[in-house]
């Protein structure tokens, strides 16, 4: 019995959130996790719909972060990373028109990034997808998110805990 009494304190107290230290919290991808599926949309920037930058510009948003909802303002944001030194929240831009920056996601890590697709809506892809999206990459930005940063440091100091 007073095992039983044990376990059950035991698994209200890791249930209540002791055992949180566990769980890493990304704002980021629990944003971008929460819209997978919405519809694209032109000139989308709700949740009834997205086209590219309107949903970049909901999940900074979302971060407290301003971004202009126009991928070209986007692509004049921040400072200039190199593919292989990408992390998430990077924005990645794309030449999909054969003129100039027509698309924006954002890098998610593992050489994936999500984004409102024309006829898939929010979405993950593969920035090395050699049929499409890699010929068309043009470049990444980093735009400061100061909440990403401070889950970032939690995990860290937990981590050290």
């Amino acid at each position: 019995m007073r095992k039983f009494v044990c376990s059950l304190i035991l698994a209200g107290v890791l249930a209540s959130g002791a055992g949180s230290v566990f769980a890493a919290e990304n704002p980021l991808l629990d944003t971008i996790d929460n819209l997978y599926g919405v519809p694209y949309k032109t000139a989308g920037t709700t949740t009834k719909g997205f086209d590219c930058s309107g949903f970049t510009q909901y999940v900074f948003q979302a971060l407290d972060v301003e971004i202009p909802h126009s991928s070209a303002s986007q692509y004049e944001l921040g400072t200039a990373v190199s593919k292989d030194e990408l992390q998430p929240g990077d924005l990645v831009f794309f030449n999909t028109n054969g003129h100039s920056i027509s698309h924006v996601g954002i890098y998610i890590g593992d050489n994936m990034f999500a984004h409102s697709e024309t006829g898939k809506g929010v979405t993950k892809t593969s920035l090395n997808d050699p049929y499409y999206w890699s010929k068309r990459y043009v470049g990444a930005k980093r735009v400061a998110i100061p909440a990403l940063e401070k889950a970032k440091e939690d995990s860290k100091e937990k981590t050290e805990n």
